[in-house]
């Protein structure tokens, strides 16, 4: 199981944020894709849902070409591609149970007690079963971010597309979402792309690192590999510069 993005090009108005983006992710790997903000790395991974079509280039999923797909088709796609946005999206009015039951019963056309149990045991993957009964605004952006997890999960999906999913969390509930990525690798066999700028979970969490710059991927490899680089631009990035060459204007 591969995702593959082929010389992707995307452009926004006079704007080119994706000049072609070649990148493989491989079968029960972490990827993280890295970069300053505005890099492209949230366009990227939209477009292997269908978020985004691509102006130029394929999208490939297992092999098979995914990109131009009728948005019926893109249903399917979808249930094997799962991604958790960077604000946990869900609904207020819902408790954390009915929130992660809701998949279930509108794709799997559980009745209401079926969904409930088995998004019980969703809840239990992420430490969650405590907040079951709660509301979303009575809880904290940790936990509501580990609660778009787990119904993130309820479809089993054989990918998880994370955008900045520790962005705006403290320190404590950041790990916490980090252990569950890991988890979601060793216990489940799921593939993960990230998109981060959290340095600590870059290097604690990632199998591989992909760093977008100037509309492509700049560089590839291991979390030591980038460490070890004498890439300008990657040790700027790692060192949290905000001057020099990577502020060019097109980036």
């Amino acid at each position: 199981m591969t995702i593959e993005f082929l010389a992707v090009k995307k452009r926004f108005g006079a704007k080119e944020v994706l000049s072609g983006v070649d990148l493989r992710v491989e079968k029960g790997e972490i990827l993280f894709i890295v970069g300053t903000s505005g890099a492209g790395k949230s366009v990227t991974i939209k477009h292997i849902v269908g978020l985004l079509r691509p102006d130029g280039g394929e999208v490939r999923l297992d092999g098979r070409r995914i990109d131009h797909l009728p948005e019926r088709e893109m249903y399917a796609i979808r249930k094997r591609c799962a991604m958790v946005f960077q604000f946990a999206t869900l609904f207020d009015s819902m408790t954390i149970l009915e929130n992660v039951a809701l998949p279930l019963r509108k794709h799997k056309h559980l009745s209401q007690t079926e969904a409930e149990r088995r998004a019980l045991g969703f809840l239990e993957r992420v430490h969650m079963t405590e907040f079951a009964s709660r509301h979303p605004a009575e809880l904290g952006d940790g936990v509501r971010k580990r609660a778009a997890i787990a119904r993130a999960l309820t479809l089993e999906p054989e990918y998880v597309l994370f955008d900045e999913p520790t962005t705006g969390l403290d320190p404590v509930s950041a790990r916490r979402v980090d252990k569950l990525i890991v988890d979601l690798k060793r216990d489940f066999g799921v593939t993960s792309l990230v998109v981060s700028h959290d340095l600590v979970s870059i290097f604690t969490v990632a199998d591989r690192i992909a760093m977008v710059y100037r509309g492509g991927i700049h560089a590839l490899g291991t979390p030591a590999e980038l460490r070890g680089s004498a890439d300008p631009v990657v040790q700027q990035f790692l060192s949290g510069r905000s001057h020099g060459p990577m502020e060019t204007p097109g980036f």
